[in-house]
């Protein structure tokens, strides 16, 4: 666990006295467990945590998961990491390499996630390849948020005003309504509107969610439930700093957070480039401006049939989901601008043995369709504007299995495999504008693409004590191939992933103290790499554009410890240490020179003149080998304390939390601007609320330090200069909260 432990740390006797840490049930292994149980490297987070870190979206879940890197891009777009692996590339065509999963289904796009953090059970973090039970694009974990259900026979809810700097208000509310005594309601809202973190209005939040779920329970034995949910993202977006560089000697400062589309960041990059700057409206001018936005709108349906068989559940969730991201966004350094529609359809069916049983199982089918249609355009500064409008069907089935059998009371032997069958069709007109072909027509990109994997889990349980748990195991996990838009050799295959983990899972001293280590060891191949590079653009002719390749291997091994202790039933610890060693084996991507000159890079650059390219234009191959992964720092930490002080019929908690981080490089180029150097940020709050806690006010400061984050970065197309996101600055407020 990590810092979700001060919001579950205590557990009530009869007589309502604290005895020490509770018990956390979990499903990451598609079952209900115990935490402490499950042999695997779990974070499950409370949602009260979420709260009080003032995270209210997917983009800032690191600073209670240190193993996480969540990483916001353009427009509606998060990429996630795990211990090194993740996905570096965000367009239409972009698999995640960990598996986002709410109420229990799969979500296929990276803009997806959003709106989705409130009123919740718990978000659960699984590290680690997920293969089996989880299937594609669960490479290197997978994330798990579970909303809360209707509660039978119980009228109540609950409701939360936030209020703080940057103009910032935030409100969730939810109420929970019987329908007679087999059947309830519940309904969830939020809405939060902020100013922008950067000088030109970026980084603002301008977001309205709503949530309906129904419970219905005809019999003892079976359960049927149905979720709607709608979420609605405004504002300008996702903002970026332009960072002091070589080429950019006059940039502002990160820390004054002086947007891309400043005055001032215009003046810094004029004067070494004074033409990019002019002739702001010949159509593919794309120096960051003020006018981007963000009217992205998604939906989902799920259904979850649940049946006690006696000798097992079964359970079906059929489920649809429609994303509608819209949006314009300099985040990149570059104009892009974002129409989609996706349309997700999937059933799975699961059959869980009942826990008593000796041999244990989880078996299942998976069926997956999605179908995309977008209009994007992409403009590199006054030298290229790319539009391609892509269709795009993928069609998904998977049968798995996992099976535990106990040797004795101690020892258990763990496998499990899963087959996947995967179908891609594409079909998208495409045509590039340049100054010396200002309006070319539309061509055509087609292509199929099909592949079937088995990911397959080994491993062995033992419990060293009734509170001990010791394990080990193989696992593997893969990302799906695809496309990107050229018109020949335009797919890249799936990457794969092969873990090796032993880890302990223990609680001592009277419940008072839980300690859980991880080591692990994992092999890398064929990684994806998304990046603006050559592309043939027609027969024999290329030039610069949005693509993905499969660029080389990686190993990445580490240990990563969690504690939490609790020595009174007033006191609450938590820390959570990661080592994370990380190694690109081999790493080899080309990029295009427009002039012919060695692109910007901190790794080795040689000429490739495999391909010939007209002049003045060249390739270049860059040499990544021996560096490490990207979003992978050394070291990592997070720690937290709180204390109660019962005041008569009061009860005031204070507390804090920290998070630590070695220096890590966050894009390929590995360039020195690209590069977040080591820092410490902290959050404290305080607490004042009744002791039955049915209301409560809480005063935060999140990131008291003020400290500038680099959250992603990206070298601009043509001209070679950094833009950069930032994480939140110091934000402080006010919170009340309710309980009925």
């Amino acid at each position: 666990m990590s810092q979700q432990a001060l919001a579950q740390a205590v557990q009530e006797t009869p007589g309502d006295e604290p005895t020490g840490i509770s018990e956390i049930v979990v499903t990451a292994q598609r079952r209900e467990e115990n935490l402490q149980k499950v042999a695997v490297a779990v974070s499950a987070v409370a949602p009260d945590q979420l709260i009080s870190a003032g995270i209210s979206d997917v983009s800032n879940i690191s600073k209670l998961v240190p193993a996480l890197v969540a990483q916001p891009n353009g427009g509606s777009s998060t990429n996630f990491y795990l211990r090194g692996v993740g996905s570096y590339a965000t367009n239409a065509f972009a698999e995640n390499a960990i598996a986002f999963n709410f109420a229990g289904v799969y979500v296929a796009r990276p803009t997806s996630p959003l709106g989705t953090f409130f009123d919740l059970e718990r978000l659960e973090v699984v590290k680690g390849p997920q293969g089996t039970l989880y299937g594609r694009n669960a490479t290197g974990g997978a994330i798990n948020v579970l909303p809360k259900l209707p509660e039978l026979g119980k009228y109540g809810g609950s409701a939360m005003i936030e209020a703080g700097n940057y103009s910032s208000v935030k409100a969730q509310a939810a109420v929970n309504i019987p329908l007679g005594e087999r059947a309830a309601l519940r309904i969830a809202g939020q809405v939060a509107d902020r100013d922008g973190y950067m000088s030109d209005g970026y980084d603002d939040d301008n977001g309205q969610a709503l949530r309906a779920s129904l419970l219905f329970e005809p019999t003892e034995t079976l359960k049927i439930s149905l979720m709607g949910d709608y979420y609605h993202q405004g504002g300008k977006g996702v903002g970026s700093v332009l960072v002091r560089g070589p080429l950019t000697q006059n940039a502002p400062a990160a820390s004054a957070r002086i947007g891309g589309s400043d005055p001032i960041s215009h003046a810094a990059v004029a004067a070494n480039f004074p033409t990019l700057t002019t002739a702001a409206n010949t159509g593919i001018a794309a120096m960051p401006r003020d006018d981007g936005f963000v009217d992205s709108h998604f939906y989902g349906v799920t259904g979850t049939i649940e049946a006690d068989l006696g000798f097992a559940t079964l359970t079906v969730i059929p489920a649809y989901r429609r994303s509608e991201p819209d949006f314009l966004s300099y985040a990149l350094g570059f104009l892009s601008r974002v129409q989609e529609i996706d349309n997700q359809y999937s059933l799975e069916v699961r059959l869980a043995s009942a826990s008593d049983q000796r041999l244990r199982y989880v078996l299942g089918g998976f069926l997956f369709k999605e179908d995309q249609a977008a209009q994007n355009t992409f403009t590199q500064g006054r030298i290229t504007s790319t539009t391609f409008n892509p269709n795009l069907e993928t069609k998904s089935k998977a049968i798995f299995g996992e099976l535990t059998f106990d040797i004795n009371d101690q020892l258990r032997l763990v496998g499990g495999a899963r087959y996947t069958k995967e179908d891609k069709s594409l079909v998208t007109p495409l045509r590039q504008v340049t100054l010396a072909n200002p309006n070319p027509p539309f061509r055509t990109v087609t292509g199929d693409l099909t592949f079937d994997k088995v990911t397959w889990k080994g491993g062995v349980e033992f419990d060293l004590a009734p509170r001990s748990l010791l394990y080990a195991n193989v696992a593997t996990g893969f990302k799906a191939g695809g496309f990107f838009v050229a018109i020949r050799n335009n797919t890249f295959a799936p990457e794969e992933l092969t873990a090796f983990t032993i880890g302990s899972k223990n609680r001592f001293f009277d419940n008072k103290l839980q300690l859980n280590i991880e080591a692990f060891y994992w092999k890398y191949r064929d990684q994806q790499i998304g990046f603006v590079g050559p592309v043939e653009t027609s027969i024999g002719v290329f030039g610069a554009g949005g693509k993905t390749v499969n660029a080389g291997n990686a190993r990445m091994f580490g240990v990563e410890a969690e504690l939490l202790f609790q020595p009174t039933p007033q006191d609450r610890f938590s820390a959570n240490l990661q080592y994370l060693n990380s190694k690109y084996e081999s790493f080899v991507y080309t990029q295009i020179s427009a002039n012919g000159a060695p692109p910007r890079s901190g790794c080795p650059v040689t000429r490739d003149t495999s391909i010939a390219v007209a002049a003045p234009a060249a390739l270049y191959a860059v040499n990544c080998a021996g560096r490490p992964a990207v979003n992978a720092p050394r070291w990592s930490f997070s720690g937290g304390y709180e204390h109660d002080f019962v005041l008569a019929d009061l009860l005031v908690t204070p507390g804090g939390r920290t998070r630590i981080e070695s220096s890590r490089f966050l894009g390929i180029e590995y360039l020195p601007e690209s590069r977040q150097g080591g820092y410490m940020s902290s959050d404290l709050y305080l607490t004042v609320g009744d002791a039955d806690k049915r209301w409560s006010i809480t005063g935060f400061v999140n990131n008291v330090e003020n400290e500038t984050i680099f959250a992603s970065s990206v070298l601009r197309p043509v001209v070679p200069i950094v833009y950069n996101a930032l994480r939140p600055p110091r934000t402080y407020g006010l919170r009340a909260s309710f309980n009925y």
